[in-house]
């Protein structure tokens, strides 16, 4: 056997091994390690979403236009942090691989951030406050961002099937029910609490060390390919203006964008809706129970279905399964605003955004994956870290600016913490909560009918990408 013959077997026989990262099909051990982490940012993705902003004006005293900025602030940090860790991912090298390296370090700053948001010091006041909270959301959002990057790079390597793909971030995403679960119970638990600063501690503690262990225990088990290191770009322009070259990712970065930018009011406005815009009569229960029981309604069929978009994806294509998705959301959205005096709408209506949403998050990571490809067709260069950073950077840049334009109107709009609030005010709460979205999705489905990456054209992308080199994928960094 000829030296050559010699190391194309022998990589050929690490690559079969249980865990290797660049099969065809992957353990579903690998799929459990992959989606570990995901169960503890669950556990506090809800309150984030939909109790950050009203915790801050009503239980902290935070004027909303104050904390819409320095959520904006946060996420505008973001224009610098998530490109740079992309592309230092990109190129790092490192015994644990260039992804892991990046898991790692970023496991103690975010829970420790993580728990600085929820718990300031109780002799805080005004400024003060405002400074620790934008010292908190800081750190997290930079902790966050060296992991999810690099972490969510990592996923689109571990395989280049074109449905496993679809396989991995659909259970990645039911894995996360456990997660989910917990999360519901942290909003009731919040919102029921006659104390919330102390329970947003307990609670926050209890995520934060999940964090930390998850992820720490999660990078350990990964594997990773290390024929990868090192095909990164040379240059940080030249890598994320290849992004924007790639006609199939720069489609994905608008619609993305526009979604982003009408749904982000929707986790921001569902608590002041039920404690200021709902009627009385509409809650047959307390308003912590009904709003926990609305998020549920939403969050069960998101993950309960996963395994039906995993073969619908097969059968019907992945582009055909997130246009419906879009078109769907759209429709939901225009209900609510008409819905917001009837239960029994609502209910419906929020257990068929939880289907869009299952879609969505079972499916768009896989067309990325795809996407990146297609960039590798083109640039002999393997560069996730930079397209996750720059699809990161649209969809966090266009939640900044949703969180600061809810939270300007509803200042202008005369909103005052913990009292009924006017006509005018509800009508803003309900504008932003259905309107918004309902038109951003409907240009995004529009635009979306343009995308052209079908299976049948991935696979050629991978044929010629393979005919270039003679030798299998590389060994793991473990």
């Amino acid at each position: 056997m000829t030296t050559a013959s010699s190391l194309k077997h022998s990589t050929k026989l690490n690559q079969n091994k249980a865990g290797a990262a660049g099969v065809e099909n992957l353990k579903t051990s690998v799929i459990w390690a992959y989606a570990a982490p995901g169960i503890g940012f669950r556990m506090m993705s809800f309150l984030f979403a939909t109790f950050l902003m009203k915790f801050s004006t009503d239980v902290l005293l935070i004027a909303p236009a104050a904390m819409g900025a320095l959520i904006a602030a946060s996420r505008l940090w973001d224009a610098f942090s998530d490109p740079m860790v992309g592309y230092l991912s990109d190129n790092t090298k490192s015994r644990f691989g260039r992804r892991r390296i990046w898991l790692y370090f970023s496991a103690i700053p975010m829970g420790l951030g993580m728990i600085m948001m929820w718990s300031p010091p109780t002799m805080l006041e005004g400024v003060q406050l405002i400074i620790w909270m934008g010292i908190a959301l800081l750190v997290y959002e930079t902790a966050s961002t060296a992991f999810f990057v690099p972490h969510g790079a990592l996923g689109m390597e571990l395989t280049p099937n074109y449905h496993e793909r679809t396989r991995l971030f659909g259970y990645t995403h039911m894995i996360g029910a456990v997660g989910a679960g917990l999360g519901l119970l942290f909003v009731y638990l919040l919102g029921s609490a006659e104390d919330q600063r102390v329970m947003a501690f307990i609670l926050s503690m209890i995520a934060g060390i999940s964090v930390m262990g998850l992820v720490l225990g999660s990078t350990a088990i990964l594997p990773e390919r290390t024929d990868f290191q090192g095909r990164g770009s040379s240059s940080p322009f030249k890598s994320f203006a290849d992004v924007f070259k790639n006609p199939h990712a720069f489609l994905l970065l608008v619609v993305f964008g526009i979604e982003t930018f009408g749904a982000a009011t929707v986790g921001l406005l569902v608590p002041y809706l039920v404690d200021y815009v709902l009627p009385a009569e509409a809650i047959p229960f307390s308003k912590a129970t009904y709003f926990t029981a609305i998020l549920a309604t939403y969050t069960i069929p998101q993950f309960a279905f996963a395994p039906l978009w995993i073969r619908l994806a097969r059968h019907t294509g992945k582009k055909r399964l997130l246009a419906a998705s879009m078109w769907l959301s759209a429709g939901v959205f225009i209900g609510y605003f008409f819905a917001l005096n009837e239960p029994m709408l609502i209910w419906l209506l929020s257990f068929l955004l939880g289907v869009t949403g299952g879609i969505s998050a079972v499916v768009a990571p896989s067309i990325q994956a795809d996407v990146i490809d297609y960039d590798e067709y083109l640039t002999g260069e393997r560069k996730e870290g930079t397209y996750l950073a720059v699809w990161n950077l649209i969809r966090k840049g266009a939640a900044s600016i949703t969180a600061l334009i809810t939270g300007v109107t509803l200042q202008l709009s005369g909103f005052e913490p913990n009292v009924p609030q006017s006509e005018q005010t509800q009508f803003a709460m309900r504008a932003l909560f259905s309107l918004l979205p309902a038109s951003c999705y409907l240009i995004g489905a529009t635009l979306f009918i343009r995308f052209a990456l079908n299976e049948k054209e991935h696979t050629e992308i991978r044929r010629q990408i393979d005919a270039r080199s003679d030798v299998p994928p590389g060994p793991t960094a473990r």
